[in-house]
Order: structure tokens, then sequence, then C-alpha cells
């Protein structure tokens, strides 16, 4: 019995056009193609760079130079070294800078203390209530490892 014929019976090849062999050849070999592309596109650009370079080193302009002072205007330039002064930042924070304060919460971080109030010449002090404490936040329990 011949293999060969048995082979060529079981798995029957495809009669491809030249454009779809081309294509099934650069999609067995897409390292081989993805270079040589790279490397004709770098000569393309090469070339198109020799010839700019060319060019313009043989090629003059009748028209004359444009002087820099018609392009910018550098009259209206500050001096880059003076610093820029702070803008006025108005927050309404309605007379109480602690609404402004950001506390980030933190393993084991308390609760600052309250301000002690000092008193004014001439006025009897307040009893203020004792500052509460902040709960303390538990971390998360740690999940056991996975393997």
């Amino acid at each position: 019995m011949d293999t060969q014929a048995l082979v060529q019976e079981v798995f029957q090849s495809k009669t491809l056009s030249t454009s779809e062999s081309v294509l099934e050849y650069a999609r067995q070999r897409q390292g081989i193609v993805i270079v040589v592309s790279l490397i004709v596109g770098f000569l393309i650009l090469a070339g198109l760079h020799q010839f700019v370079t060319m060019r313009n080193a043989t090629s003059v302009t009748d028209s004359p130079a444009v002087p820099l002072t018609e392009i910018t205007d550098v009259t209206k330039l500050r001096d880059e070294g003076t610093p820029v002064p702070m803008p006025a930042l108005d927050f309404p924070y309605e007379g109480e800078p602690h609404t402004m304060r950001t506390f980030i919460v933190e393993k084991g971080a308390i609760a600052p203390p309250a301000p002690v109030a000092t008193p004014v010449a001439g006025t009897t002090p307040v009893a203020t209530a004792p500052p509460a404490t902040a709960p303390r936040v538990q971390p998360p329990p740690t999940p056991p490892p996975s393997r």
C-alpha cells in the first residue's frame, strides 16, 4: 500500500491563486515579513532624507530672509526670573478654619486634642465637654495565602 497516495487522498490540497499563496507564505513566516517591512520602511525614509538634504543644499530662494522680530513680539515677554505673585484665594469657610482641614484615617490613629481656649481678661471661663476619642479602625482580616 502506498502511504503517499493515501495521505494525498485524505488531505487534499487546495488550489490557491497567486495572491492567496503569497498571503499564506507571509502568514507562515510573520517574523521575516515584519523584519523585511521594517528594512524597506527605513530605506524609504533614508532615501527621502537624502533627497531633501541634497535639494536643500543646491536650491536657493530669491526671497529675502524673514527677521525674527516679524514672527514674534519679543517686547511683551516678561522676565522669567521674577516669581509670579500668588493670587488671592478666598475660601468660604465662614470663620471656621477647621472645616478646611482634612484628616487621614490611619491604622492606630487617634483624634487630635481639642484646642484649649485662652480666657480673655475680665470674663469667666466656660466649662466644655471632654473631647471624644475617635473609634479605632480595625484592619480587614488578611486572606490565607493562595497556592
